[in-house]
């Protein structure tokens, strides 16, 4: 397989994290956002919404979207599993990463920043911007793990929820969110990043890191 992303990219760090647990050997293509690389010809060819990841199988079929990507490998890669068994327990994996991956990290993406951007806001005011997203999403999230057990978001095992997490905390620190209160989050993130692959999955380990 081969995952087409970006080191810093939050989307692309889930999908190397999800392969890395399951076990699944890839090569990564990278493209530089800042410099529209994504927005190439060939890639969108591949992937026409022209954003990152994409994981391109061995077949040449490509998959986009990463929620999509882990469901897929959940599917065809059962073992470990990224999903509780139970219906319940499954629903709220799923309602805590797709709060993260559809309602705070595109919000502070590259392409809607720049967008904020061209709308007259100054560099300083778009940042703070993308902090106060990130400290009222994540604000939200860990009142959603209120009475949950860990170590993990879920459990004595990563999930879903995880794999979603600890990018997006990545991404608020970068902003400067202020995260020290975020107990149950912190101690989700300790756990992940106490496993191989999560630490191998971060950015600054990435052969295209800068």
């Amino acid at each position: 397989m081969r995952l087409h992303g970006f080191f810093r990219s939050g989307a692309s760090y889930r999908v190397r994290i999800a392969l890395a647990l399951k076990g699944i050997p890839f090569d990564q293509t990278s493209y530089v956002l800042r410099k529209g690389e994504q927005r190439s010809p060939a890639y969108l060819k591949m992937n026409p919404q022209g954003l990152v990841p994409a994981l391109e199988l061995d077949d040449g079929t490509v998959l986009t979207q990463s929620l999509a990507i882990l469901e897929w490998l959940e599917e065809t890669h059962p073992e470990p599993a990224l999903l509780p068994r139970d219906p319940l327990e499954r629903a709220r994996v799923r309602a805590f990463a797709l709060a993260i991956a559809c309602d705070v990290h595109p919000v502070q993406n590259l392409l809607v920043l720049n967008a904020v951007r061209k709308l007259g806001q100054t560099d300083e005011q778009v940042n703070d911007w993308a902090k106060r997203v990130n400290a009222d999403g994540l604000a939200a999230c860990e009142q959603m793990l209120a009475g949950t057990k860990g170590p993990f978001c879920f459990g004595a095992k990563p999930t879903m929820a995880d794999i979603c997490l600890v990018p997006q905390l990545v991404n608020a620190r970068r902003f400067g969110c202020d995260v020290s209160g975020l107990t149950r989050l912190l101690e989700a993130e300790a756990a992940c990043l106490a496993l191989p692959a999560f630490a191998g999955a971060a950015p600054e380990r990435q052969p295209d890191a800068e």
